[in-house]
């Protein structure tokens, strides 16, 4: 099955490894890329989006989003992990002439959803606000888009920005929430399979190394070894590796049977100390709640728990390892 994706990213450096995923998998077309803040400021992302593209040899439209999210305020990028500008701070970039599309994401996300009704995944990654905007902008979007696949939330494993929630849809709870209601085909891919996919940076090294250092996997390596020296002093019990977070939403596009899922309604804690935290009803409705915003007429959606690791591991290192890189579009 082919798949025809729009790619809502903060890049980011798990999001640089599910850009080139997607891009090296035969099976994925990525037709655009919608940029969001999170990782690093909208700008830095349209730029990290134009930048690694065009360094793997291929140009994607870059449409630039939500700066901010709907209603809380804007928090500060985590620069600690990413670096500053997402990409591990890269020393040095060469030079290219890719520019952003003159619409928003939300348009960009709009336009595409009504050219091609029924044919576009979208794949989000980051905080959800250009979602949030497309579907404020058009009502109807729900059943213009094939399905949506996010790398978002957790329900049983403890979350990565307090103890119940996890990055993405804590920034931007409101408009997660929105997107958790809407009532397209979603997939809920999250920290309680995330955080059982772990690469070591050794493998990077022999990727670029395969790639015969190519300036795509150069970067990509550089990008990794920041990452993995933050995860390496937050948990050292991973060694120098990391999570995989945002390729497993890719991983589940290509090869759902990898992991096993739930289906029920979702919905995000607004404010408080639960903060962003994604709630499940796991009765699958089989309990009338006292509190309201559980009825049953509230779409459901395909939540992940379990995950083949070695297989999801598998699938990602043939991938990357394949002959998909170009000559960089850049000097």
């Amino acid at each position: 099955m082919s798949h025809k994706v729009i790619f809502d990213t903060d890049p980011g450096v798990d999001d640089a490894m599910a850009l080139y995923f997607a891009m090296a998998h035969p099976a994925i077309e990525v037709v655009g890329i919608t940029t969001t803040f999170g990782n690093v400021t909208v700008p830095q992302a349209t730029a990290n989006a134009l930048y690694l593209t065009r360094l793997a040899g291929v140009t994607i439209p870059v449409a630039e989003g939500g700066a901010m999210p709907l209603m809380k305020a804007a928090g500060k990028p985590p620069g600690f992990i990413h670096g500053d500008d997402g990409l591990g701070n890269l020393p040095s970039r060469l030079t290219h002439t890719g520019q952003a599309e003159a619409m928003s994401a939300a348009e960009f996300i709009v336009k595409m959803a009504r050219l091609y009704p029924g044919e576009i995944t979208l794949v989000a990654v980051g905080p959800l606000i250009n979602l949030g905007l497309a579907l404020k902008m058009e009502p109807q979007l729900p059943t213009l888009i094939k399905q949506v696949v996010l790398m978002a939330g957790t329900v049983i494993e403890p979350g990565n920005v307090s103890p119940v929630a996890e990055a993405n849809v804590w920034n931007d709870p409101h408009a997660a929430d929105l997107v958790f209601s809407a009532g397209w085909k979603l997939a809920m891919v999250g920290l309680d399979v995330t955080h059982r996919v772990i690469l070591e940076s050794t493998y990077f090294a022999s990727l670029a190394q395969h790639h015969q250092q190519h300036p795509a996997m150069t970067t990509l390596l550089h990008a990794v070894n920041f990452y993995c020296d933050f995860y390496q002093s937050a948990r050292p019990d991973l060694g120098h590796a990391c999570y995989c977070h945002d390729i497993l939403a890719f991983v589940y596009l290509v090869a759902p049977e990898l992991f096993q899922t739930q289906d029920g309604r979702v919905r995000v804690q607004l404010d408080g100390l639960g903060n962003g935290q994604t709630m499940m009803d796991r009765h699958g409705g089989a309990l009338a709640y006292a509190q309201s915003g559980w009825e049953t007429h509230r779409p459901e959606t395909q939540v992940c728990l379990q995950v083949d690791t070695a297989q999801c591991l598998a699938l990602i290192e043939s991938t990357l390892q394949s002959d998909w890189l170009r000559t960089p579009l850049v000097s």
